[in-house]
């Protein structure tokens, strides 16, 4: 089967949505399938990879680092040229012309939703504006253009269901668990959770140890400060605001703390002048190319914060979870679906509320917390993903 990915604001600093499709791609070539990726760029370029071939159409840049196909023409040439069995569109704007032009050619077409319109829209729109009567249009139009629709949690799946779309599959992503692994941690932290995680063994065990364990008393005060990570892109929407109150709350609170902020955006330089104004013990990473670079940030934190209250999935929460990080969460939004007993809290999205859950976390023996967290990401391999993406794709 010959499958064309196409996908807008694919870029190296697109975080998520890059590393689903790459994933997803990776997995249909593994599967023995012939793989396309059509995406924006500078020019036209075709390049044969390992993942099949890319191909890059021009699309003007709009942000540091991003480009999106206006003019969706060149991507129609193209997908003629590749004659697809089945087009999977990570798009809700002008690259959704291509169900379109699928469904007159008799080729299946699949909608890969990366995010909730409502949601993500809100920040940015007026109040008066009925911004959820027009969603519901727009995804009226997505649900009957696409034979079929894919999202990856029940907080995405709200918007197509209350549109009664017809053809709606829930396939939750995947994380990398061996890139994002424990063993990233300082020497003493990895030893100690690799070796609960031997005598725990498979994934349910964690959950009988966090039990068996359940009035265990707080650890042992350290005299090392509280290290927290917030891995995401920094802008409104994402609130990563709450992650610098975190770190004043706690620090309000008598307790010693250190936050590393994994990612860019355009809230970047208000951020960092806050940090630097408050004298907050915070430190800026921007964009870390390196997955091994992301892995050893988020396995040597005591806790991750997962600040968005519109995360329509919330990957970096899976691999702080892989890391053995528990993850404190905005109680909204999809986040908060991927944590357990034990492997993290989910809390309003306030600087108090973040402040209890890190508390909250601490108070459970830290080998205890690293290990559920593990045993919770071991539950989302992108194997899964990509024969669930597989089943929706060939039906």
């Amino acid at each position: 089967m010959r499958i064309v990915q196409l996908a807008n604001l694919y870029s190296p600093v697109s975080g998520g949505l890059r590393t689903a499709v790459d994933r997803l791609g990776r997995g249909y070539v593994e599967a023995g399938h012939e793989r396309a990726l059509v995406v924006p760029g500078r020019e036209f370029t075709r390049t044969e990879t390992d993942g099949g071939l890319v191909v890059t159409v021009p699309g003007p840049s709009v942000a540091p680092g991003y480009r999106f196909v206006l003019d969706p023409r060149p991507v129609l040439r193209v997908l003629a040229g590749l004659d697809p069995d089945v087009i999977e569109v990570s798009d809700k704007a002008t690259l959704t012309v291509a169900a379109r032009w699928a469904r007159r050619r008799g080729v299946r077409s699949v909608l890969f939703s990366h995010e909730r319109l409502d949601a993500i829209l809100a920040p940015r729109t007026p109040r008066w504006v009925p911004l959820e009567t027009a969603a519901d249009r727009w995804n009226r139009h997505l649900a009957s253009a696409f034979d079929a629709i894919v999202v990856t949690s029940a907080f995405a799946a709200a918007e197509f269901a209350r549109v009664n779309a017809p053809s709606l599959h829930r396939v939750p992503l995947g994380v990398d668990l061996d890139t994002f692994h424990p063993a990233h941690a300082d020497p003493a932290a990895a030893l100690a959770t690799l070796s609960m995680l031997a005598k725990a063994g498979p994934a349910a065990a964690a959950t009988e140890a966090l039990s068996a364990n359940g009035e265990a008393t707080a650890q042992a005060v350290s005299s090392e400060p509280v290290r927290l990570v917030h891995l995401g892109r920094l802008s409104t929407e994402k609130r990563p605001d709450i992650a610098l109150g975190t770190v004043r709350e706690l620090m309000r609170r008598g307790i010693a703390v250190h936050l590393d902020v994994v990612g860019d955006g355009p809230r970047s330089a208000a951020l960092e002048a806050i940090a630097e104004r408050e004298d907050l013990p915070v430190w800026f990473h921007g964009h870390v190319p390196g997955r091994s670079e992301v892995a050893a940030l988020l396995a040597n934190a005591d806790v991750a914060l997962a600040t968005c209250p519109v995360e329509s999935f919330g990957l970096a929460v899976l691999e702080a979870l892989a890391c053995g990080t528990p993850v404190v969460a905005a109680d909204r939004g999809a986040s908060h679906e991927l944590l357990a007993p034990g492997a993290g809290v989910a809390v309003a999205p306030e600087d108090v509320a973040f402040a209890d859950g890190v508390e909250q976390l601490l108070r459970q023996p830290a080998a205890l917390r690293r290990m559920s967290a593990r045993a919770r990401a071991e539950r989302y391999p992108w194997d899964a993903t990509v024969a669930g993406m597989l089943e929706v794709l060939t039906a």
